[in-house]
């Protein structure tokens, strides 16, 4: 079954640069996305949660930007991305979360998203 892709935006008071590092970094991502997460040389991030644990490859990253994973066993076409968008007129910062979920998990989805957000909002003040 095909999965749905769902975009996710949500504004966050804070940098653009500190955003990044919540976004990009084994310290930062254990902050908010998961309970641990380490990198190997070869691009491969696995997180931990609560003893499970998913291995994801780092497709692409944009300095200040974007990141986007693809989980191990998803096909190619599938990943999830954070990215920061700033609004040129205000300035406000917001983090752009695209992810695929099946369709009858959309829901619980961006249940799951804005849980992690609000993790996230509470780490950097905003």
């Amino acid at each position: 079954m095909a999965k749905v892709q769902q975009e996710l935006e949500y504004l966050i008071n804070t940098s653009s640069k500190i955003l990044f590092n919540c976004i990009s970094t084994p310290g930062g991502l254990s902050e908010w996305f998961c309970d641990d997460v380490n990198i190997s040389k070869d691009g491969q991030y696995t997180f931990f949660w609560d003893g499970s644990e998913e291995v994801a490859l780092l497709v692409n990253k944009k300095n200040y930007e974007s990141i986007r994973f693809r989980w191990e066993d998803d096909d190619e076409e599938y990943y999830f991305e954070f990215a920061i968008r700033i609004d040129p007129m205000t300035k406000q910062v917001a983090l752009i979360i695209t992810d695929f979920s099946d369709e009858d998990e959309v829901d619980e989805a961006k249940l799951l998203w804005d849980s992690q957000v609000a993790s996230l909002k509470s780490i950097v003040g905003g």
